[in-house]
């Protein structure tokens, strides 16, 4: 299990990519079931003039996993201890990486920078590694996986790459629920998968963090007993801000009485004192744009604005 915890006060953006750059592709998720858009999110890459590696085992299944968690685990420690590999693209969501980190230490090479800073870009289940990779030291990228690039606007894509290749990229705007304006460190993840990393060794430290939280499929009621655990934690108390993405899909069920995911939101955050902005654009089954973790952001709880500082 993870020993390296340092919950450093800055992180090292890996060096900018470049075309011929190679980059290796992993599912340490659920079993791969998008194989037309898992395609188009590699050529958009491939497009751009990256070398993609897939590995063997891309289409192997264990229940509802991409294979064992010994496979799974593999797959990262390949790519990531390959000194000719830039970046790892991962191929999904779902479940499974919190499985891989049972028995994971990011190998550290005191001899090689680059190799211990390279790209780590996902979403969603992918929240557990880039979370992980934040308590060393190293930034990722909370971004699209590859079965969902291609279904990204033009816009959001170029975000990406935009990031990645060491260019600025614009604000995000949304709803601003007052508070005032606060710069912390970024700290973007799935509220579900992030949740669930409170009281073990991969929780970070949330001092001067500035949360950006979404999810998906959750009921109201559900999203209300995350977010209480996370009051309840103590964790909210530490953070400067809250940026809230998508709550996709997270109608109460009908005929049955419920709060909305909204009124939800509302409630369990609105009275904590620190600036909250909502309907930002990233997360699930909207434009998501690419945010990093681990550098530092301004959040506007006046204006509804998350600036991340170049």
């Amino acid at each position: 299990m993870q020993s390296q915890i340092q919950n450093p006060a800055s992180h090292v953006v890996p060096p900018p990519l470049k075309p011929g750059d190679r980059l290796r592709v992993i599912a340490p998720s659920g079993a791969l079931r998008e194989f037309e858009a898992f395609q188009r999110g590699v050529e958009i890459w491939r497009s751009h003039g990256y070398e993609i590696e897939i590995p063997a085992q891309i289409n192997d299944k264990w229940g509802y996993l991409a294979g064992k968690d010994e496979s799974r685990r593999y797959q990262l420690a390949e790519a990531w201890n390959d000194p000719n590999c830039r970046g790892i693209l991962c191929v999904r969501g779902g479940y499974g990486s919190t499985r891989v980190l049972e028995d994971w230490n990011w190998q550290i090479n005191t001899s090689s920078e680059s190799q211990n800073s390279k790209w780590l870009i996902g979403f969603s289940d992918i929240t557990a590694l880039l979370w992980s990779l934040y308590n060393i030291g190293i930034s990722g990228v909370h971004a699209p996986v590859l079965t969902t690039l291609a279904a990204e606007p033009d816009w959001s894509v170029q975000r990406l790459f935009d990031w990645v290749e060491g260019r600025s990229i614009p604000p995000l705007h949304g709803c601003g629920w007052s508070g005032g304006v606060v710069s912390g460190t970024l700290l973007p993840g799935n509220l579900t998968v992030a949740t669930h990393l409170l009281n073990t060794p991969f929780q970070p430290s949330f001092d001067d963090v500035i949360l950006a939280l979404e999810d998906v499929t959750e009921a109201p009621y559900r999203i209300d007993r995350l977010l209480t655990q996370w009051r309840m934690s103590g964790v909210l108390q530490k953070v400067r801000g809250i940026a809230l993405g998508s709550f996709s899909r997270c109608e109460a069920p009908p005929d049955i009485p419920s709060f909305s995911v909204e009124e939800v939101l509302r409630d369990r955050l609105g009275d904590l004192g620190i600036p909250v902005v909502s309907d930002l654009s990233f997360g699930h089954d909207t434009c998501n744009a690419a945010l990093p973790v681990g550098v530092k952001a301004t959040l506007n709880g006046e204006q509804g604005i998350l600036e991340i500082a170049q």
